[in-house]
């Protein structure tokens, strides 16, 4: 398991993301990208900030000439949560809570790495926010939307970037 620490507003343990699908800096199985299944990486988390209330998570893209391609938003997630399994069902609603915002196939959920066969690697960023309340966004919300329901209450995030090349 490998991660990388985030940033925290206090002085408190830092927020840390991980997982046991790949390697941080390191290559995305082909399992996970639109080569293979199709299927959400397991991510896990540790040093929660006590005043959390829920999380987000945003993976996107940036190597995507003229924009940043948007793999998966997942937000509201419970604040007791610490990880998230492998194969998140792509529903806009799931069981514990969380809702799932729309990808650059515009359907919510995951969608896996899918850059042009022969190119250069892509760089992924996986960027959970601990938040100090809900979002209250409803389900199928765009990044633009997430990022603005954040702002202000982000209370320690946590990154872990990864590479895809086909």
């Amino acid at each position: 398991m490998a991660g990388q620490e985030g940033k925290q507003k206090d002085a408190g343990p830092v927020l840390k993301l991980t997982s046991t699908s790949f390697e941080a800096d390191a290559d995305i199985p082909a399992k996970y990208s639109c080569d293979g299944a199709n299927v959400s990486l397991a991510l896990a988390w540790t040093s929660t900030p006590a005043a959390t209330q829920s999380f987000a998570l945003i993976v996107d893209d940036p190597d995507v000439p003229a924009k940043t391609v948007v793999h998966w938003l997942i937000y509201d997630i419970p604040a007791g949560a610490v990880s998230l399994p492998e194969g998140v069902p792509t529903k806009k609603k799931l069981a514990d809570g969380s809702s799932q915002g729309q990808n650059i196939r515009k359907k919510v959920g995951y969608t896996g790495p899918c850059p042009e066969k022969g190119g250069p690697a892509h760089h992924y960023f996986f960027k959970l926010y601990a938040l100090d309340s809900k979002t209250n966004l409803k389900p199928g919300a765009k990044k633009d939307e997430l990022e603005a329901a954040m702002k202000g209450h982000i209370l320690a995030q946590a990154e872990l970037i990864a590479r895809f090349k086909r």
